[in-house]
């Protein structure tokens, strides 16, 4: 199964049932925003969101500064 997280082309073996899955297998953690086809998704519901072919998942971790 093929996806784009973060702009890049992945191809996904054995197939990933949903973004939580993905997220813990690709090495995120920590506070993160996440979202599938550009629809926010919240941590709540990553367990329950299931990936397809040609998904696009954008990752973004908050940064400090000032």
């Amino acid at each position: 199964m093929k996806i784009t997280l973060n702009g890049e082309t992945r191809e996904l073996v054995p197939p990933y049932p949903t973004l939580d899955r993905l997220l813990a297998d690709s090495g995120f953690s920590g506070t993160i925003a996440t979202a599938v086809n550009e629809v926010f998704v919240p941590a709540a519901e990553r367990a329950e969101t299931p990936l397809h072919e040609g998904d696009r998942i954008e990752v973004l971790a908050p940064m400090q500064g000032g």
